[in-house]
């Protein structure tokens, strides 16, 4: 199953899970991108989010307004849906509208593997960046082992390349697949103190001694922070 977590306040871009693209609610687009490969399911903790997107013919589970990540609003929805420990639950965040169906596939098929690998509580992906790309806090970097298996994450640039160029930088996608099992053991951690300083959940994984499988994937998609970033992704999708 697919969940896309759509929280309707946002301080930088208020209601941008509905924002206009091109005469569709955002968080509509976003599902009908990836409603071929499985069911979708938006967990909102706004009626009218619920209300609209129930009205394009996708299900909506609502759930409460005080939770801290868009992870803890997915566990809702999966415990209200009652779904099998063993079901595999792809997060897809609201504000990918142009999210590529190959590389939520990719996930998909990377949870399908890793579902009872018990060090791997999560799976992700990544697609390569330039050093001036990477410069951007905004964008999230990773760094992973010869399996492919996340070391770190940071806003920082990593690695950091002392003594030469370096061109070749893991750009981390805000795509994530786990168990029902699983999403249930990363719920009941304690946000870690990495977590806090970084402000990135994934690292709560990390630093339980848990893993993160990843995987190389190409994508000009990314994440619509503000208004500005909607304009430059439509400028981009129009051309």
């Amino acid at each position: 199953m697919i969940v896309i977590p759509a929280r309707l306040g946002s301080t930088r871009f208020p209601s941008k899970v509905l924002a206009d693209i091109m005469g569709t609610p955002m968080v509509v687009c976003t599902a009908r991108r990836v409603s071929d490969i499985d069911e979708v399911v938006v967990a909102t903790d706004s009626q009218e989010v619920a209300d609209i997107v129930e009205g394009y013919g996708f299900g909506a589970i609502l759930t409460s307004t005080q939770h801290r990540s868009g992870t803890d609003r997915i566990y809702e929805a999966v415990r209200k849906l009652a779904l099998a420990d063993d079901e595999v639950v792809v997060n897809v965040q609201a504000d990918e509208p142009f999210i590529e169906e190959g590389v939520v596939e990719a996930v998909y098929e990377l949870a399908l593997k890793h579902r009872d690998d018990r060090d791997v509580l999560a799976v992700s992906a990544y697609r390569y960046i330039g050093a001036a790309e990477a410069e951007d806090p905004n964008i999230v970097k990773v760094v992973t082992d010869s399996d492919n298996m996340a070391l770190y994450f940071s806003r920082a640039k990593i690695p950091y390349p002392r003594d030469h160029h370096f061109d070749s930088y893991k750009g981390h996608l805000g795509i994530y697949g786990y168990s029902v099992e699983s999403l249930r053991l990363y719920c009941s951690m304690e946000p870690s103190s990495l977590e806090n300083i970084e402000k990135l959940e994934q690292l709560r994984i990390l630093s339980g001694g848990y893993k993160i499988a990843m995987r190389e994937v190409e994508s000009e998609s990314f994440g619509i922070d503000t208004y500005e970033d909607l304009q430059r992704a439509l400028k981009r999708h129009m051309l």
